[in-house]
């Protein structure tokens, strides 16, 4: 099996911009040789709540589902709420995503691997870089 490079990065949620504090909530992979753009997000309320008790999970966790949206090929019902941005090519939407941007959904740092199944990577990404550790 042949193995490709990929980009990613994780998705952090940052719900006081002026604190400057921040959970991650999700993570985007972009694989050009496989034409592969893919999200996954897990947004912990508890966690949320610790850094702002007042932050609306629901919106954020609107906001992040509309990234999974923006990474969707039109496949899903959630695919037709990403408006413009889901029809710009794989690569494009990725840039987009990982631009910088104060507010509260923001996309970390771009890191690259090599891979030979962008999808478990994605997933093996998500459980290592954003869910709670197990106890």
């Amino acid at each position: 099996m042949s193995r490709h490079a990929f980009e990613y990065a994780l998705l952090r949620v940052v719900p006081r911009i002026e604190r400057g504090e921040a959970i991650n909530a999700g993570v985007l992979l972009y694989c050009r040789p496989l034409d592969y753009l893919g999200a996954r997000v897990h947004l912990d309320s508890r966690r949320l709540c610790a850094l702002d008790p007042d932050a609306d999970s629901a919106v954020i966790a609107r906001a992040l589902d509309a990234v999974v949206a923006v990474c969707d090929d039109g496949g899903t019902e959630a695919a037709r709420y990403a408006g413009p941005a889901g029809e710009e090519d794989r690569g494009r939407r990725f840039r987009r995503l990982t631009a910088p941007r104060s507010t509260i959904v923001q996309a970390g740092p771009v890191h690259t691997g090599i891979t030979a199944d962008p999808e478990a990577e994605l997933d093996r990404l998500l459980r290592t870089l954003v869910l709670p550790l197990p106890t």
